[in-house]
C-alpha cells in the first residue's frame, strides 16, 4: 500500500492529456474554464504565501514587489504590468496568444492580492520556511491544472519557450537566465529575496512535476 502511495506521487516529465485538455487555445467549455481559473487562483494564492513568508519571494514576484514599491501600487497590479510587458516580447518571437495566456495575467494577479490580504506575514523564520514550502506546493498544483487545459502558455513560459525556439539554447538555460535577470532587477528595486527565493527555485520544478503526475494518474482511464 505504501508503495502504491509513493507511486501515485511519482513526478511526470511531460504535460499529460486529460479529459479537459483543449484541441486548440481558444476551445472553451465550462469544465475547462473552471479548471483553468481554479489552477490560476491556486497559483496566485501560493505565490502570495511565498511573499508573506518575508524570507524571499519567487524571482518574478521579487520584480513585481519592487515595482509595486516604486509605483505605490499593489503587487497584484504590478504583476499585471509585468505580464503585459512580457507579452510585448512575444511579438518578435511570433508566439500565439491563447485564452489561458490572457487569463493567466489577470487571475493570478487578483489572487496574489487576495492571498496577501488573508495571510498575515510570517511571525518568524521557521514559519516563513513553512509558508514557502506550502506556497510552492500550491503553485505546483495550480501550474499542473492550468497547463493541462491546453489553452496557451502564460506570458513568462511563452517567452521562455519562444527564446528557446529562436536561439536554440536549452530551455533550462533560458529559464535560468531570465529568472536571474528578473531577480537582479527586482532586488535593485528593493524586492524581497533570500532563503525563500532559493527554496522556491529549488523545489518548484519538482512540485509541478509531482502534481502533473497526480493529475495524469487521477484522470487515466
Amino acid at each position: 500500500m505504501l508503495h502504491s502511495w509513493f507511486r501515485f506521487f511519482t513526478p511526470h516529465k511531460s504535460i499529460p492529456k486529460t479529459p479537459w485538455t483543449a484541441d486548440h487555445q481558444w476551445q472553451v467549455s465550462p469544465l475547462r474554464i473552471f479548471i483553468l481559473v481554479s489552477g490560476l487562483a491556486l497559483f496566485g494564492i501560493g505565490d502570495a504565501l511565498v511573499i508573506s513568508s518575508d524570507i524571499g519571494n519567487a524571482p518574478w514576484s521579487v520584480l513585481a514587489q519592487g515595482i509595486s514599491l516604486r509605483l505605490g501600487i499593489s503587487i497584484g497590479l504590478a504583476t499585471v504590468l509585468v505580464g503585459a510587458v512580457v507579452l510585448l516580447f512575444w511579438v518578435p518571437l511570433k508566439r500565439r496568444v491563447g485564452l489561458g495566456t490572457i487569463t493567466n495575467i489577470f487571475v493570478i494577479s487578483v489572487f496574489i492580492d487576495f492571498g496577501l490580504f488573508i495571510f498575515p506575514t510570517a511571525p518568524n523564520h521557521l514559519s516563513g520556511i513553512g509558508y514557502v514550502l506550502g506556497g510552492t506546493l500550491l503553485v505546483g498544483l495550480g501550474s499542473a491544472l492550468y497547463l493541462t487545459c491546453g489553452l496557451g502558455a502564460g506570458p513568462r513560459d511563452g517567452l521562455m519557450t519562444g527564446l528557446h525556439e529562436k536561439t536554440g539554447v536549452r530551455v533550462g538555460r533560458v529559464r535560468l537566465t531570465l529568472e536571474v535577470m528578473v531577480l537582479f532587477s527586482g532586488a535593485l528595486l528593493n524586492g524581497t529575496w533570500g532563503l525563500g527565493t532559493a527554496l522556491f527555485a529549488l523545489f518548484i520544478g519538482q512540485s509541478v512535476a509531482i502534481w502533473l503526475g497526480v493529475v495524469a494518474r487521477s484522470t487515466a482511464k
